[in-house]
This record gives structure tokens, C-alpha cells and sequence, in this order.
């Protein structure tokens, strides 16, 4: 069998999840037009929405792949926070929009019924088969690869199910019972959900372009493999800062003084080799010291 390459699996899972949220949004998109559903309109402005973070993940896959250069010693993946601080603006106006449009629509005294809601039902199945199909591939690749950034796009794409879902059940009340309100609320939780997310998104992305530390989970782990590393007699000064998907890593290590300069090398080498290999995001810096 011909081994796996990480790098075409990740890009397979990205250029698939931009496929399927662009054909989600040309959807969604004819939909809202046939039906003027408001809870349509918030899976659309989703769907817009994983769309670009779509091209972004799929961009920064590429772009992870290639070297750092003269300029940018570090890599280029702060571009990441940048697009997504951009994002989560985009989204906030977007669920504002839509929070305001079901508002009136719900004080209004002559609502504008829905139409042909048949056809955005089966829209959203649609969405929904799609989607499932979508996360399924993700699923497989992220366990084949180990790629946090697929398993992200992954868990963002299952949250999006529930917009789906609800618009599906208000065009059916809608058509069942008459209750065209019913599709102003579902597009009121949609938009609140909006909202929520871009707040995740933007403070994440605050967060990185502040240089905030890594998760401290992920330091407790990797301090954890520094003071049971053969050969270290202690570390200090471990600091960490992410940028995009990857987490830098700069910490000082003490060794023994009276051996030789090759043996501390193959000591702070093999740990470094240890760290990424544990945690294939993270770029390490080792310096080491004599310890006292």
C-alpha cells in the first residue's frame, strides 16, 4: 500500500469543504429568493460564512507548506488572524442584519407570507446531505493525518447542521400550520448562534495577533516531556505564543557542564524531535544552558 501523504489528504478535506459551501450558498441563495424565509437567509449568511473560512483553512494549508523566508523568518500564518478577525466583523453585521430583519417581522401587522417552501425544504436536505457527506470525509482525514486544522473545519461544519435543521422545521410549520412566526424565531436563535461565534472566532484571533499563550494544557504537556527527558537536569523560562495554527515554542534546558558540546546537542535535538513529533504544530526553539 502507498503511504499516506498528509499534505494532499489535508488539501483534499479543504478544497472539498470550499466545493461544498460554495454550491451550499448558490443553494441557499436561489432559495431565499423563492421563499423569502428569514431562517433561510441565516443559513445562508452560514453558509457564506464557512465559505470563506473554507478558502482561508484551505489557503493556509497551502500556504503551511511552504517554507519560511528571508522576510518572514517565522512563517506567514498571522495571516490567518488577520482573515479571521475580518470574518468574525462580517459575521457580527450579518446576524445583526438578520436579528433586525426577523425583529420587524415579528412586530409587523401584515407579515410577508412565505412562498414555495417546498423548494427551500428540499434546498436545505440537500444542505444537510451535503454537509453530513462533508463532515464524514473530514472525519476520515483528520484521523488519517492528525490535522487540527481539518478537525476545526470539521466541528465547525457539524454546529452548522442545527441552522439546517431549523430552517427545514419552520418552512414544514410554515406549511403545515400556517405559523410563518415560527421562522422569524428559528432566524432570531440562528442569528444569536451568528453572533456567538464570531465572538470565538474574533477573541481567538485577538488572542493570537496579541501573542497570547498557547493552551495550557498543551504547555503542561510539553513541560511534562522536557522533565522526563533523559539527560535534562531541569528547564525554565518555557514561553509559548500562537499565530495562525501554529504554536511557538521557546524554553531553556540545564545539562550537565562537563560533557561535550555534541552530546548537549543530541540531548536538546532528540527533545525538540520529541516535541514536534507529539505536537506536529508547534515550531521549537532549545537553548541550553549549564545547570547548577
Amino acid at each position: 500500500m502507498a503511504p499516506i501523504n498528509p499534505s494532499r489528504l489535508n488539501l483534499s478535506a479543504g478544497l472539498v469543504s470550499v466545493l461544498v459551501a460554495a454550491v451550499l450558498v448558490a443553494l441557499k441563495l436561489w432559495a431565499l429568493g423563492e421563499t423569502g424565509a428569514l431562517s433561510v437567509a441565516a443559513s445562508l449568511a452560514d453558509s457564506a460564512m464557512d465559505l470563506m473560512v473554507s478558502i482561508g483553512a484551505a489557503a493556509a494549508i497551502i500556504y503551511a507548506a511552504k517554507p519560511a523566508d528571508e522576510d518572514h523568518a517565522f512563517g506567514h500564518t498571522s495571516a490567518e488572524d488577520l482573515a479571521a478577525l475580518g470574518q468574525a466583523l462580517f459575521i457580527l453585521i450579518s446576524a445583526m442584519v438578520i436579528a433586525v430583519a426577523a425583529v420587524l417581522r415579528l412586530l409587523s401587522d401584515n407579515p410577508q407570507p412565505l412562498q414555495s417552501q417546498g423548494v427551500g425544504m428540499l434546498v436545505m436536505g440537500v444542505s444537510i446531505v451535503l454537509t453530513l457527506g462533508l463532515v464524514l470525509w473530514q472525519g476520515r482525514v483528520a484521523r488519517r493525518t492528525g490535522s487540527r486544522m481539518v478537525a476545526a473545519d470539521r466541528l465547525r461544519y457539524l454546529g452548522d447542521l442545527l441552522p439546517n435543521i431549523g430552517a427545514v422545521v419552520s418552512l414544514w410549520a410554515s406549511t403545515r400550520f400556517g405559523l410563518g412566526a415560527i421562522d422569524s424565531v428559528v432566524a432570531l436563535g440562528a442569528a444569536g448562534m451568528l453572533a456567538l461565534g464570531a465572538v470565538r472566532i474574533g477573541k481567538g484571533a485577538w488572542d493570537a495577533l496579541m501573542d497570547r499563550r498557547a493552551d495550557p494544557e498543551l504547555i503542561a504537556q510539553i513541560a511534562a516531556i522536557v522533565r522526563d527527558w533523559p539527560g535534562v537536569c531541569g528547564f525554565h523560562d518555557l514561553k509559548t505564543r500562537t499565530a495562525g495554527s501554529r504554536v511557538f515554542v521557546n524554553l531553556h534546558i540545564e545539562l550537565e557542564g562537563d560533557q561535550t558540546l555534541r552530546e548537549a546537542h543530541a540531548i536538546g535535538a532528540s527533545l525538540r524531535r520529541e516535541i514536534l513529533n507529539a505536537y506536529p504544530q508547534t515550531d521549537v526553539i532549545i537553548h541550553k544552558d549549564v545547570a547548577h
